[in-house]
């Protein structure tokens, strides 16, 4: 036999895998309807066992593992599908259709913004990127910008969540499980750092220099090829600047943005400091309330994933079960909960395909703890 003896062999076998995988999922459907018409739960750890040993025991010890690996998957696949009459008992997932089939709402050009920091910070170019004419208002900590939203104060908040080179902003993520906002936008912004002084600053005369720590973090390699400096981290590269213009001592600079310089009349003492030129932020935008604007494509979730073997993985094939992208994860330990983790997902999927019904309605059943935090679009 040659190579395309094997094939066709493979071939063969895999027209009667096919065929019994379509006989097999309408079993389940059956098994499915049953169970719902006889208030029985769908899902059963116990039948998965029964399922799983029973398979082992005919599997050849080579194959064992592979085999329940496959019947693992097997299960996921069955429950996502399983998902797709699940939407009606889905209390979340009506809330978003809710949303998705009222009366469309255009993006507002004109809002009231909270962003962390001072004028001349980043979050304030985001906050003009994605309003046409924000009404920005300043708030010191990111903590106090999700308050401003969710007291009432300013009808959104703009957050940066991760950079291209130093990472997420992991408390941003830890003040998403804390408190129940929605993230209705988000974009990217290039982040170009300078090295800023009072006018009258030589750079020879520097012993301090201030920013945030993401901005210090992206400029490392510059930093540390500076002796006897000091480098102290603030909240916000925007009050870094406007603290060292004041000083008389001309003795510190600051790591800021370009648009500092003019806001605060300082000094460029260097413009090339950070680590790579493909610098990039990722800033949300939050709400109150959740909305769901035209052209949304992108949905980020939160859920508490049991600590068991298999357990990520289980979630991760419910999502390549529907097709959906997979964009970004994380995870953060959850406070005063050991060993215990929260994971953030960022989905690309259509609200409008049919697999995004099973997918939200899966997942709002499947683990203790699910959070949906939005669904949006991303401008550029």
């Amino acid at each position: 036999m040659d190579l395309q003896d094997y094939r066709q062999q493979i071939d063969r076998i895999d027209d009667e895998l096919c065929r019994l995988f379509v006989q097999r999922m309408q079993i389940v459907d059956q098994v499915g309807e049953y169970k719902r018409a006889n208030g029985q739960p769908v899902n059963s750890s116990s039948r998965e066992r029964e399922v799983l040993a029973r398979i082992s025991k005919a599997m050849p010890p080579a194959l064992e593992d592979f085999g329940r690996a496959l019947y693992r998957s097997m299960f996921h696949i069955s429950k996502a599908y399983e998902a797709m009459h699940k939407e009606k008992d889905s209390l979340l997932y009506n809330e978003i259709s809710t949303l998705i089939h009222s009366k469309p709402e255009q993006f507002p050009k004109r809002a009231v913004v909270a962003c962390q920091g001072r004028e001349g910070a980043y979050s304030q170019a985001a906050a003009e990127r994605i309003f046409e004419v924000p009404e920005i208002m300043f708030n010191n900590s990111f903590e106090g910008v999700i308050r401003m939203v969710t007291g009432g104060m300013c009808q959104y908040g703009v957050l940066p969540i991760e950079n291209s080179t130093a990472g997420s902003v992991n408390e941003i993520y830890d003040l998403l499980i804390k408190y129940n906002v929605h993230i209705v936008r988000s974009t990217r912004i290039k982040i170009d750092h300078l090295l800023l002084g009072a006018r009258g600053t030589q750079m020879k005369d520097v012993k301090v220099i201030y920013s945030h720590p993401q901005a210090i973090t992206q400029c490392s390699q510059f930093l540390g090829s500076l002796k006897d400096v000091q480098v102290v981290p603030v909240e916000n590269t925007a009050i870094a600047a406007q603290r060292v213009a004041k000083d008389e001592t001309r003795t510190s600079a600051s790591i800021s943005s370009r648009s500092c310089v003019e806001l605060y009349n300082m000094e460029i003492l260097n413009e090339q400091i950070q680590n790579y030129d493909g610098n990039h932020t990722r800033f949300i935008c939050i709400s109150k309330d959740a909305r769901i604007y035209p052209g949304a494509d992108r949905t980020s979730i939160m859920m508490v994933i049991s600590n068991k073997p298999g357990s990520l993985y289980g979630v991760l094939s419910r999502f390549n079960a529907t097709g959906a992208n997979l964009v970004k994860l994380e995870s953060r330990p959850i406070p005063n909960r050991d060993f215990e983790f929260m994971f953030y997902f960022d989905i690309e999927l259509s609200i409008y395909d049919d697999k995004f019904a099973s997918l939200i309605s899966e997942l709002e059943h499947c683990e203790e703890n699910f959070k949906y935090l939005g669904t949006y679009s991303e401008i550029v």
